[in-house]
């Protein structure tokens, strides 16, 4: 299956987890990736990763929640290869805080990486993927769906990928253009396993975000995310599609 041959698609976040699963699962399909993430060592390891499946991939260090370094890093994936028919966003953070206890510092770094930085990547992607008709696929959560125990700036910030993922649907639709979004839950990632919580976490509430099955890898949501990526997804925009094993089921 080359769904993306002749296409390319930039992903952040692309140094470990589900940003990192997507680009190597897109490049078997054949895709041109820009590998996009802060961790720059991460980050070679994914591209010389897909280079030795003889894939074709490219690395840049960005951060996503900085207006200029997101700007350069799109114009020069658009140098580097000429066009780009995929952004996959998925960079992001996770963190857990009473709500009363909440630092304002803290809120807004979640905000400006999860929320911000999605916006000032489709920003600077939108004129180029009107000339591809591409796509935008978008990390949200469960999170965004459901209350989420000490989670106030994490399911604010995926509140608001979801909210402006319809709104650039909406806007884009008669130019060619969709946005989606994945909601995962419960998927094993770098960013879940080194999460901590708050002393007086209520345990009995976390059953509410783990799965029925069992939590998965990030290989699950790879597979979606090239669906909506590609024209398989062709007449999917504004959509949300939870990947969580049926918790909120």
């Amino acid at each position: 299956m080359n769904r993306f041959e002749n296409k390319v698609v930039l992903v952040t976040g692309a140094g470990s987890g589900i940003g990192k699963a997507s680009a190597l699962r897109m490049a078997t399909e054949g895709g041109a990736l820009f590998c996009v993430d802060l961790n720059g060592e991460a980050l070679d390891a994914t591209v010389e990763e897909i280079s030795a499946a003889g894939g074709e991939a490219t690395a840049r260090v960005c951060d996503v929640g900085d207006e200029a370094s997101v700007d350069a890093c799109v114009a020069a994936c658009v140098d580097r290869y000429g066009s780009l028919y995929a952004l996959v966003n998925m960079a992001g953070i996770l963190r857990f805080d009473d709500t009363e206890q909440l630092q304002t510092a803290n809120w807004q770094k979640v905000i400006d990486i999860n929320l911000t930085g999605t916006m000032l990547l489709c920003r600077a992607a939108l004129p180029h993927l009107l000339l591809s008709k591409g796509s935008i696929v978008n990390a949200a959560s469960t999170a965004a769906l459901s209350g989420l125990p000490c989670g106030v700036a994490y399911s604010a910030s995926k509140g608001g990928v979801l909210a402006m993922t319809r709104s650039i649907a909406v806007e884009y639709a008669k130019r060619g253009v969709r946005a989606n979004c994945v909601c995962p839950g419960d998927i094993k990632t770098g960013m879940t396993n080194d999460v901590g919580f708050p002393d007086t976490m209520d345990w009995d509430l976390m059953p509410r975000i783990m799965s029925i099955s069992g939590a998965k890898g990030p290989e699950v949501m790879a597979g979606v995310i090239a669906m909506l990526a590609s024209e398989d997804g062709a007449h999917i925009t504004g959509e949300d599609v939870r990947v969580d094993g049926g918790t909120l089921s």
